[in-house]
């Protein structure tokens, strides 16, 4: 069940929550770096991570489960938030051109169900990237980061999950190595944490971040030649009269 919106808004302004900002936001921007003329649709908790695009994006719609609840932002500018149904997107087919799930399928009550409507607003060729927590890892364990509530994933489940809503997995990486507690020295060396992480034990990564493309195939036929064959199945008709029939007249007196 997703987390209050207020909740999730002062987690992001302490100290921990900054840290998190920088350290996943590298990795978003890291596998994202250009978004120019692009149309981007992010669900969930996802706008302490979408500045970078604020003026390289065509489009961005900052989307926010009714049962989180919605803020207005950016503080400055036109508003880019909106309140959905995250299993019913007010979106068109095909629109979007990029997808940004985070707080999201960790956190939803149905998340096969959004990932197919994120596909169904997809553009062919579109791409998704999304921050789920690590089932190794520690941020997993401990409720004091909103990656500790809900659904944590291993890099499998996800693979599966994706697979099953038709989205192929492309690219996946690790973030946040530092242990998820408030310690000011610990907050302080993060950086660190994170060079050594990536090196030393990628599989205990916090969070996993991970893109896969819409791609559509052509349907194949199964077995086309028997399908033939029974619509052209022959049927034999008798030279002769009717059984039954040969032979007898009736005449009406």
């Amino acid at each position: 069940m997703y987390l209050d919106v207020l909740d999730m808004k002062r987690f992001y302004e302490q100290r921990l929550g900054m840290v998190v900002r920088t350290l996943v936001g590298q990795r978003i921007q890291a596998q994202w770096p250009d978004l120019r003329g692009k149309r981007l649709l992010s669900l969930g908790f996802t706008t302490p991570y979408l500045r970078p695009y604020l003026r390289q994006a065509e489009r961005i719609v900052a989307a926010m489960p009714a049962q989180q609840g919605v803020m207005a932002w950016p503080p400055e500018g036109p508003n880019r938030t909106t309140l959905v149904d995250d299993c019913n997107l007010p979106l068109p087919d095909a629109c979007i051109d990029r997808a940004l799930l985070v707080h999201t399928l960790d956190l939803s009550n149905d998340p096969m169900a959004v990932l197919r409507e994120v596909w169904r607003v997809l553009a062919p060729g579109g791409r998704l990237l999304t921050v789920v927590p690590n089932r190794r890892s520690l941020w997993s364990q401990f409720e004091t980061t909103p990656f500790g509530y809900g659904r944590p994933f291993s890099r499998g489940q996800l693979s599966a999950f994706l697979r099953q809503t038709r989205f192929v997995p492309t690219a996946a990486e690790g973030a946040l190595y530092v242990p998820p507690f408030r310690s000011r020295l610990l907050t302080r060396s993060a950086s660190g944490w994170e060079r050594i992480g990536h090196r030393l034990w990628p599989a205990f990564a916090g969070v996993l971040v991970v893109e896969a493309e819409k791609q559509i195939y052509q349907a194949i036929p199964k077995e086309p030649e028997k399908a033939a064959a029974r619509l052209l199945r022959p049927v034999f008709i008798s030279d002769g009269p009717p059984r039954g029939t040969a032979g007898t007249s009736r005449h009406k007196m």
